[in-house]
């Protein structure tokens, strides 16, 4: 992981020639062993510089530990949920904060030694180096000592940004790392932003014990569609979280209790109180100190690295991956676009950066997944669209185990009858999302979709059943029928 504050341009150490490299990439983290692993499967000598902890956000601070929390406060959940099977009672309750945290970290520290460190010995062909590293002619430079590379590939990744709020410099603010690193839970917690991170952390808090505000300026969740927003909204008000959107910035200020976010709220001025806030409001990149600017390669007003589908910069020989370029943040994203970066780096430039099939997840209960285009987007795009939705209580699996929250969405092109576009929102719902990328990735119609087998008794037929309902009542069919 890249530390945002490095400044490897600016040394004063002598510069000394340090080997010749084929690629140099900056960055340790998914993207940069994709990088690196990549050239070196091609046969290409690579150096691979990191600063700061190996394997970057998602292994260490982001991904993996927020999962491992996320999925030890359903089990809490879920064990008080016990009540909607007749004759089966239970109760769970965080009775070690602390001890939940010292178990995550050290799933943490196996899977960066496991995924990161032990495997670079097996290669070769990569020569890790840490310190901080700059562009420079004819490669780079690592703590002012020149290393050769024909070629470099950005992959430093990103850093919690603070919001535009006024106050927010003197106030004491957690960020998701530091949130999941609290030794004990705060009575009350002030959540800002509505995003994948603040949906997810909420609900976490929220289920293992803590009063929990959620807090964002438009609705929950925009990139989904508003029938998810909405239903998402209702799951996590059931749960006791407060959720606030459609909120104006005032102020954040501490109080002897805490702090308070002052707001507009409905055209009234309000003040919302809390032990402590938690800012999950967006990342931004780490390129300062890499001398891109200076090299040539442009930056986009976020301060990300701008690349071309084939993950160029606008600096001739340089490439960029994963999420300093402010696309796609999400951690196999970061893998692909490195993948190809590396590829076109040392083989030409012939592959092309395609996202029209990329799933995503929110890890919240019950999940949200999507592929390809909303409803909204496919209009803008100029498509003519159908679309069809129904809602879990159609979904044999759900019904059987009792919880029917959610529902699954599909957008279709009239034209065509092929499917653009998939949300699932269900209880392990991300798990059936990858079929829907298939169903767009081959071009199939709904009407293929419908016509597919799928096990019964299972999420994933509910994406059958959506599909057939473009052209069917599905309450008139039989089990399995279709």
């Amino acid at each position: 992981m890249t530390n945002p504050t490095h400044d490897g341009c600016d040394s004063g150490t002598e510069k000394k020639p340090n080997g010749h490299y084929d690629l140099a990439v900056i960055g340790a983290g998914s993207a940069g062993f994709s990088a690196a692993i990549t050239a070196a499967e091609e046969g290409a000598q690579v150096a691979l510089i990191g600063f700061g902890t190996i394997g970057g956000t998602c292994v260490n601070v982001g991904c993996v530990p927020s999962k491992a929390m996320i999925r030890a406060a359903e089990a809490v959940h879920h064990a008080n949920a016990t009540s909607r099977f007749d004759g089966i009672k239970a109760e769970a309750h965080v009775e070690n904060w602390d001890a939940l945290t010292k178990q995550k970290d050290e799933l943490v520290s196996h899977l960066r030694q496991a995924k990161y460190i032990d495997l670079l010995p097996s290669y070769n062909n990569i020569a890790y180096m840490e310190g901080a590293a700059c562009l420079a002619d004819g490669g780079v430079t690592i703590n002012g000592k020149l290393v050769k590379a024909g070629k470099v590939i950005i992959a430093t990744g990103t850093s919690p940004a603070a919001p535009d709020i006024s106050g927010i410099e003197n106030v004491s603010y957690l960020t998701s790392t530091e949130a999941l690193d609290l030794k004990q839970l705060p009575k009350s917690l002030l959540v800002i932003g509505g995003g994948y991170i603040g949906c997810e952390l909420a609900q976490m808090f929220a289920r293992s014990g803590v009063k929990v505000t959620i807090v964002f300026r438009s609705r929950l969740l925009p990139e989904a569609e508003p029938e998810i927003s909405a239903a998402l909204t209702g799951f996590l008000q059931d749960e006791g979280v407060t959720v606030r959107g459609g909120v104006t910035y005032r102020e954040i200020r501490e109080t002897d209790k805490g702090i308070a976010l002052d707001v507009t709220e409905d055209g009234q001025d309000v003040a919302i109180e809390a032990e402590q806030v938690l800012v999950t409001t967006g990342r931004r990149p780490n390129t300062d100190g890499l001398g891109l600017k200076e090299a040539g390669a442009e930056l986009l007003p976020n301060g990300g690295v701008k690349v071309d589908d084939r993950m160029r910069t606008t600096k001739a020989g340089v490439y960029a991956a994963g999420d300093v370029t402010g696309r796609d943040q999400f951690v196999y994203m970061a893998a692909y676009g490195a993948k190809i970066a590396a590829k076109n780096a040392l083989n030409g430039d012939s592959l092309i950066y395609d996202n029209s099939a990329m799933p995503w997840v929110v890890f919240t209960d019950p999940q949200v997944a999507g592929v390809g285009l909303s409803e909204a987007t496919a209009k803008k795009k100029g498509f003519d669209v159908k679309t069809s939705s129904i809602t879990l209580d159609h979904v044999p699996r759900a019904l059987a185990a009792r919880d029917t929250r959610g529902l699954i969405k599909l957008v279709a092109n009239v034209k065509t009858n092929k499917l653009l576009g998939a949300q699932i929102l269900a209880p392990e719902g991300a798990d059936s999302i990858q079929t829907a990328a298939f169903a767009i990735r081959q071009g199939l119609t709904v009407t293929e979709l419908g016509e597919m087998i799928f096990p019964y008794l299972t999420t994933v037929e509910g994406l059958k059943l959506a599909a057939q309902t473009f052209d069917k009542d599905i309450a008139m069919l039989s089990c399995c029928a279709g």
